[in-house]
């Protein structure tokens, strides 16, 4: 690893992004910069950050090959590879387009809709495989808020002692 400089401007920023960002990974990375230019050793740095060795001079790596870049640009993670989401849209307005109905009108056993339920719905009526969490993603997205029905039938009346002769 080789040693390297910032310029005073370079300094400023990054002590500010420290102070002022909410981007715990921004937060590590500009503390970790910083260190190593005021002379602490990686291995310090990675004990006092809770990461490998290996991770803070990747950080150094990607900091220095992004020298064009704004600093906070600089310090973010790069675009990753992987699977694309599927469901993400593809379900929202198939969601919002059933959840009106009573499941019972499709053949379901059930009075309300949970997660599970609209599941076996997309599975069965779409053919879309989606997770549960997927569904609950959704009807964040799409703000739908329920409660499940409250059942008082075990309670008793406020006035059960009259009722009794009491």
């Amino acid at each position: 690893m080789t040693h390297f400089e910032l310029s005073r401007k370079e300094q400023k920023e990054l002590e500010w992004l420290i102070a002022h960002t909410h981007d715990a990974r921004l937060l590590q990375r500009a503390q970790a910069i910083l260190w190593f230019v005021m002379g602490e050793s990686v291995d310090a740095i990675a004990l006092r950050l809770l990461v490998s060795r290996q991770s803070v001079y990747n950080w150094f790596e990607r900091f220095q090959e992004r020298d064009s870049l704004p600093l906070a640009t600089r310090l973010a993670d790069a675009e990753r590879s992987g699977r694309p989401r599927t469901a993400h849209g593809i379900i929202d307005p198939l969601i919002d387009a059933v959840i009106d109905t009573d499941p019972r009108e499709l053949g379901y056993r059930s009075t309300v809709w949970t997660a599970g339920l609209l599941r076996a719905y997309l599975s069965e009526e779409h053919q879309i495989m989606v997770s549960s969490k997927s569904v609950s993603f959704a009807i964040a997205r799409l703000q739908i808020r329920w409660k499940r029905p409250r059942h008082r039938l075990a309670l008793r009346p406020e006035t059960w002692r009259q009722a009794k002769g009491g």
